[in-house]
């Protein structure tokens, strides 16, 4: 007798794109109140303020109100069309991809059973007839190219949300702190929620549409959903590696020749590659985190389908209880719609020591408000007692012990999220060391940073160590990967808090480059300040999760590939350890590469505009803007190919030539070197981006004592800021994307190795 939920099948059918639904909607609603602020010189709104009757609190100093928006419309169609050229041209380039991949996907799974029409005996139960491989093949692919699809369209609106909010940001700057963060935040909000309930809708669906085709043969039906996963996670990939090289060779560039060798500000109209900048921002921070976030939702959700296929609720076909990591994201989206209005409604952020602790509590109510949602999903969708596949025998798991799992990820992912900040801002000892460091130059600046970023990863790895032991010894592998989504269950507010970084970023940007006041943009920089903290926060969950994600997907690709245990002692296993921690490095050298050849021409650009076009250091002349953008957009696009071939291909390779142990070893490997070089370099990164904010700020007597802007201190932090660059934006958080990506591949490619692969050890 198979116990029955609380939560019946039906209820369950509704609940979950119910939940969706309304996470739609309240992105819409969010966005609709951002529009609210006018960026339009139209004679109707000229007279009345802004396009608000209310008057500003302090009017600009001789600067006509209309010129000032006027400016600010402009930059913004200009950062907007950059980002939106960039993406398309990037799309074209990926789509090429996407369609070769996907003939690549049914063809190797295609030819599993050589192309057979015949059922074909289950893998895991030999008495059932399950749906022909080349069923598989076709739904693998179908699924491949839905993950591959949603994964471009959330990065895609991200971007245009973000270029949308960024002069409304500068705007509402104007009236106090308080308007501006409300304004960037609903704008990061409309990001989180779009994409976190996108993507649970697409997979809902999908589940339902192969249903209908595979019946009662579930472990097909989900062997064929993990293509979702690989799909979000390898559009992912480019756009994080893309995105990363564009935003810092632009980066880079205008900081070395305008702030090094030049003495202007950050963010000068004078400075050619400022709109390219800016423009980087918005690809490389928010349409590629988008797109890396879901491929981490997609994977965590599959891996766990995969292996609840093949548990009691897969064998008994417990819809309800099969459905249980959508539910918990479902409640998630519920969850982060409340925690929300904590920061938009409930509370208003009035001054500037006010920014962070209001992000800071996002994290923690979205945390115990998701407690106490996983309790309820746990009880009322999941029978009391179940059994979980744990390779090759199934384990007796209690529900009760299942919650503990799921929020066992979620507390991980917020230790994570606070050693992070505690690391990366400047309102802690560590970065206010580094910044001390400034005074005896750049060399002992970096130095300082580098011990920074090993250091930040002790406790971090602690936390994952724990999650995975105490999830693992409840649910086997079905354990983490509840635990990677309980990480990722608050996935709509993260974004949130992420999105806002970025958009704050270019608001300044905006501010400075219309020649607004001082005060306006004093403002902006500190909400710049803290959402770089915010970013670094978000990169941190997202490295958390790329490791518990990984780990489940390697313990589905090992259930799959029917490798009981993996042994370290024997030299197949072990050749692939060696060369899969190997692997981050040499993906990491290829990306820091890249930005720095990107930069080099970038600076040259830069350097000959300032030499030869007369009149730009006196505002007379304007700077070719245009040139600056092409060099990021084409170094980028080049660039990017290499860096993703060698994550695509490389299980590909070892799978067909040396066979599933290997390729254990090759994913064991790439996941505990790459989770390390991730976070230290994300947070090396932060923390001398942190370090010189902390000294042009100067709001301690310390920051004074090395201040101001153009002193040699500030000097030395500006090149920690630039060596920094490409570590946190480019490499950093593009390695957890080549945990995560080698390993879904391998899971997809699994039928494939187990059937044929190892050519070279069965020619010997």
């Amino acid at each position: 007798m198979v116990e029955s939920t609380l939560l019946p099948d039906l209820a369950t059918q509704v609940l979950i794109p119910l939940c969706a639904i309304v996470g739609i909607a309240f992105a819409l609603v969010q966005w609709l109140l951002v529009s609210k602020v006018k960026v339009s010189t139209d004679k109707s709104h000229s007279d009345s303020k802004n396009g608000f009757a209310e008057p500003l609190i302090e009017e600009e100093d001789g600067v006509s109100e209309h010129a000032v928006v006027q400016k600010c419309a402009e930059i913004q169609a200009a950062i907007s069309e950059g980002a939106t050229s960039f993406l398309f041209t990037e799309y074209q380039y990926v789509g090429i991809f996407m369609v070769a991949f996907a003939i690549l996907i049914f063809l190797f799974l295609g030819s599993v059973e050589g192309f057979s029409t015949e059922a074909k005996a289950c893998t895991f139960d030999a008495t059932k007839l399950c749906k022909p491989a080349l069923a598989s093949a076709i739904f693998s692919t179908v699924a491949f190219l839905l993950g591959a699809i949603t994964s471009l369209i959330s990065g895609f609106l991200g971007m245009k949300i973000a270029t949308y909010a960024n002069a409304r940001t500068t705007l509402e700057a104007r009236k106090g702190v308080g308007k501006a963060f409300i304004v960037a935040f609903r704008s990061g909000a409309v990001m989180g929620f779009l994409l976190a309930a996108s993507g649970l809708l697409v997979l809902f669906i999908a589940i339902n549409l192969f249903k209908l085709y595979f019946g009662d043969d579930w472990e097909g039906l989900f062997e064929a959903i993990t293509g979702y996963g690989l799909g979000g996670s390898s559009m992912a990939l480019f756009g994080r590696v893309a995105g990363g090289i564009y935003t810092k060779a632009a980066d880079v560039g205008a900081d070395l020749v305008g702030k090094v060798e030049r003495n202007i500000p950050e963010d000068d109209p004078r400075n050619p590659a400022v709109i390219a900048d800016n423009v980087g921002d918005n690809v490389g921070d928010i349409a590629g985190m988008g797109s890396d976030l879901f491929g981490s939702y997609a994977e965590s959700s599959c891996a766990a389908l995969v292996v609840a296929s093949i548990s009691s609720f897969g064998i008994n076909h417990e819809f309800t209880a099969m459905l249980y990591p959508l539910l918990v994201s479902s409640v998630g989206i519920l969850v982060c719609l409340l925690t929300t209005l904590f920061a938009t409604d409930f509370f208003e952020v009035k001054a500037v020591k006010e920014i962070e602790p209001a992000l800071k509590k996002q994290l923690i109510i979205s945390t115990a408000l998701m407690t106490l949602g996983v309790g309820l999903v746990s009880w009322i969708a999941l029978p009391s007692s179940f059994t979980i596949f744990d390779f090759g025998s199934q384990k007796d798991v209690k529900s009760w012990q299942l919650f503990l799992c799921v929020c066992v990820g979620l507390w991980a992912g917020l230790i994570i999220g606070f050693v992070t900040e505690y690391y990366t801002s400047n309102a802690y000892s560590p970065v206010q060391d580094v910044a001390d460091s400034c005074r005896t130059g750049a060399a002992t600046n970096v130095i300082f940073g580098l011990a920074l970023g090993y250091k930040s990863v002790i406790i971090p790895i602690f936390a994952i160590a724990i999650s995975i032991f105490v999830s693992f010894s409840f649910a086997a592998m079905y354990g983490i990967a509840v635990a990677a989504l309980g990480m990722l269950s608050t996935i709509a507010t993260g974004l949130a808090i992420d999105a806002y970084g970025p958009i704050s970023d270019n608001a300044g940007g905006i501010a400075e480059m219309a020649g607004m006041s001082h005060k306006v943009r004093e403002r902006t920089d500190a909400l710049d300040a803290a959402g770089n903290t915010t970013a670094a926060i978000g990169k941190g969950f997202a490295i958390g999760s790329a490791a518990l994600v990984s780990l489940a997907l390697f313990g589905a690709f090992v259930s799959r590939a029917a490798i009981s245990t993996v042994d370290v002692l024997t030299p197949k296993v072990f050749i692939g350890l060696l060369v899969g921690a190997m692997l981050p490095y040499w993906f990491s050298a290829m990306t820091m590469k890249s930005v720095g050849s990107a930069a080099l021409k970038m600076v040259e650009e830069v350097r000959r505009q300032f030499n030869t076009i007369p009149g730009i250091m006196e505002g007379t002349a304007k700077p070719d803007y245009a040139t600056c953008v092409k060099i990021s957009t084409d170094a980028s696009i080049k660039e990017m190919i290499p860096p993703g071939a060698l994550v695509m291909l490389t299980p590909l390779i070892v799978g067909t030539l040396f066979g599933v142990e290997t390729l254990s070893g090759v994913l064991a490997g790439s996941l505990v070197s790459g989770v390390q070089i991730a976070i230290s370099a994300s947070n090396t990164g932060g923390a001398w981006d942190n370090a010189k904010k902390y000294i042009e700020a100067g709001v301690s007597d310390h920051a004074r004592s090395l201040g101001p802007k153009g002193s040699d201190a500030h000097k030395a932090a500006v090149i920690g800021d630039t060596v920094g660059d490409p570590l946190k934006d480019t490499s950093g958080p593009s390695l957890n994307i080549l945990i995560k990506l080698m390993a879904v591949e391998s899971l997809v490619f699994a039928p494939f190795f187990a059937a044929h692969g190892g050519l070279l050890f069965k020619l010997f």
